[in-house]
């Protein structure tokens, strides 16, 4: 799942992870990330900390405290060090930062499938 405000740049991560065998559903802002979440629950959660309504570091942790499987990667073009430290503290996998190389983020959700996978072999989300 792909969470930013930015719609155009959500819509296009989302495309290109599609492209490659990724697919990903793409929410705008936080309350409608933590209804998807609520519905369907996503293996890996692409996360942007600066949105309107409920932000990004809001997000993670209602999510982590309710669904603490999914792997969040914060993908922020506004992030500070503090920042990056609350989100790792509050469970996110990794901390990247805008503009970020495709490969990069590619190399980071399959190491994010890894440990999923290496938690849950049978790839089959826990019940």
């Amino acid at each position: 799942m792909v969470v930013d405000d930015e719609r155009e740049f959500a819509q296009t991560l989302s495309d290109r992870l599609i492209m490659r065998d990724v697919g990903s559903a793409v929410a705008y802002d936080g309350e409608s990330a933590l209804d998807l979440v609520s519905k369907d629950e996503p293996e890996i959660m692409i996360l942007d900390i600066k949105m309107p309504g409920i932000n990004g570091i809001e997000v993670l942790r209602r999510v982590k405290q309710t669904n603490p499987d999914i792997q969040v990667i914060i993908l922020t073009g506004h992030g500070t060090k503090a920042d990056r430290e609350l989100c790792i503290k509050l469970g996110a996998f990794a901390f990247l930062e805008k503009p970020v190389k495709l490969e990069v983020l590619s190399a980071t959700i399959k190491n994010a499938k890894d440990k999923i996978m290496a938690r849950n072999p049978a790839g089959q989300k826990a019940i």
